[in-house]
């Protein structure tokens, strides 16, 4: 073979690796992330109203411990190009109550912000469609809101339309934190129950180096108003450890 031949070939078979963009999807509500790219030109804005979480454990001195805790994230993608999109997430406002012994805490701050980039990925099937997040998340929420110190990740989404009214998915994320790494899989189901109504389940599944596994089920609905907005509502549950911990949230999303 030629040696014209043979770059003939590599710049075709780079041509056919070349990305482009999935239909459009918003990435709430639950813990992964859609295929979809937003256009270029437009702006998603997707609000938690809020997110909860209660958790019931106990302390040192074996007195159990109840807190509860509300925050209002938010996460704003835009489009770069057709099959790339920018991401700026915000944990918003945040508000905790602990009650011990009869005695109760109350705190508030700021949650954390984070920077990503959303990548789709061709893979010439009409079915099978697959996205890539590089995110950072930067440590500058206040004490007891933050993650202390920043968080490095990786993240993929493989979805599969098996019919029009039920689609499949994986998730997968790789963190690093202060050289600590972590992985998390959200195997995911999709399905549509009317013309505006649909429903999702993912089960979580985390293992942080040097701690136990953690496992989770959450699920939840999405009532399309239009094309261009949707309100959701979810409940989850953790399944590992002798804890209680329970999460639930309201969510709209806008595409502008």
């Amino acid at each position: 073979m030629s040696a014209l031949k043979t770059v003939g070939l590599i710049v075709a078979a780079g041509i056919s690796m070349q990305v482009s963009a999935a239909d459009f999807e918003f990435d709430r509500p639950g813990a992964g992330m859609s295929t979809g790219i937003t256009p270029v030109g437009k702006l998603a804005w997707e609000q938690a109203l809020p997110s909860a979480s209660y958790q019931e454990s106990n302390d040192a001195s074996g007195e159990k411990v109840k807190t509860t805790r509300l925050n209002a994230d938010m996460l704003l993608r835009t489009g770069l190009a057709q099959d790339l999109e920018l991401q700026l997430g915000w944990q918003g406002p945040a508000w905790s109550k602990s009650k011990t012994a009869g005695q109760s805490v109350e705190d508030d701050g700021l949650g954390d912000v984070s920077i990503g980039l959303k990548q789709a990925i061709d893979l010439n099937d009409d079915k099978l469609s697959m996205a890539v997040l590089l995110q950072a998340l930067i440590a500058t929420g206040n004490d007891g809101f933050s993650e202390e110190d920043d968080i490095y990740s990786l993240g993929t989404a493989v979805s599969y339309q098996y019919s029009e009214l039920l689609k499949t998915g994986i998730n997968m994320r790789y963190d690093v934190q202060n050289s600590d790494w972590a992985v998390t899989a959200i195997p995911n189901i999709q399905y549509r129950l009317s013309d505006q109504w649909s429903g999702f389940s993912e089960l979580v599944y985390r293992k942080a180096e040097s701690q136990d596994n953690e496992y989770g089920l959450i699920s939840g609905v999405i009532y399309a108003l239009n094309e261009r907005t949707q309100l959701d509502a979810s409940v989850g549950v953790d399944l590992d450890g002798a804890d209680k911990s329970y999460r639930a949230g309201l969510g709209m999303a806008f595409l502008f």
